[in-house]
């Protein structure tokens, strides 16, 4: 993607989805941390189930703690590496107790040094509940940022470099969203819906998927009917 485009690409993404929120679904900055641990290796639609009666009992790490880990593993048993979850989450928040008084720290490498909270974890709470313009790379992020050529790289952290370097304002603080949901919806991992994808015309990726029930024109010209 040539750099001029960038700030395009951003603007007709934000205008799609002018207000992109997290899907993971939140009561406060703890629970937020404690949605983001659980959605590792797990959709967002999973974890807003399985915490949906977990949150409206357990809303602060004190809380948590008194559930004990083997309750917080009847919340979650549904998601993926539950045990190894519940663990990291209460003991996530008997730090957050013993530590920060119950609060979440909006600092990165705070947040990193708990228990199952990665860099991409810190980012997003960084960014969804303290503001900041920190760029999350999950894999629809990882996807976007590669197959359009937006900020191509080979390893998480340097995709996070090249968001980080490239975006500009005002889009930085709503970029990790943005991308997320575009891959989540249109330029999925199987099949990118290119027909309906409003920054097609930038994107470097080829051939472009057309939409169900028509051929390809390469193909077509080969005599290939839908």
């Amino acid at each position: 993607m040539l750099k001029k485009d960038i700030p395009e690409f951003y603007r007709l993404l934000a205008e799609r989805t002018p207000n992109p929120k997290t899907e993971l679904k939140s009561v406060n900055d703890y629970t937020l941390l404690v949605a983001v641990v659980l959605s590792a290796q797990a959709t967002d639609a999973g974890v807003n189930l399985a915490t949906r009666d977990l949150f409206a009992k357990v809303r602060t790490p004190q809380a948590m703690v008194a559930l004990s880990e083997e309750g917080l593993k009847q919340h979650i048993k549904t998601i993926g590496l539950f045990n190894t979850k519940a663990k990291n989450v209460i003991a996530l928040s008997r730090i957050l107790v013993d530590q920060y008084g119950g609060e979440v720290p909006a600092d990165r490498d705070a947040l990193e040094a708990l228990p199952g909270v990665g860099r991409k974890t810190a980012n997003v709470v960084m960014n969804t509940a303290f503001g900041h313009e920190t760029f999350a790379v999950d894999t629809h992020v990882f996807r976007v940022a590669n197959r359009t050529g937006l900020a191509p790289g080979k390893t998480v952290l340097a995709v996070e470099t090249k968001l980080d370097k490239v975006t500009p304002q005002p889009y930085r603080r709503d970029a990790h969203h943005l991308l997320i949901l575009h891959g989540r919806y249109v330029c999925k991992a199987r099949k990118p819906e290119c027909w309906r994808c409003v920054v097609a015309h930038l994107c470097r990726y080829q051939p472009k998927t057309p939409p169900p029930g028509t051929v390809p024109a390469r193909l077509a010209k080969k005599g290939v009917k839908a």
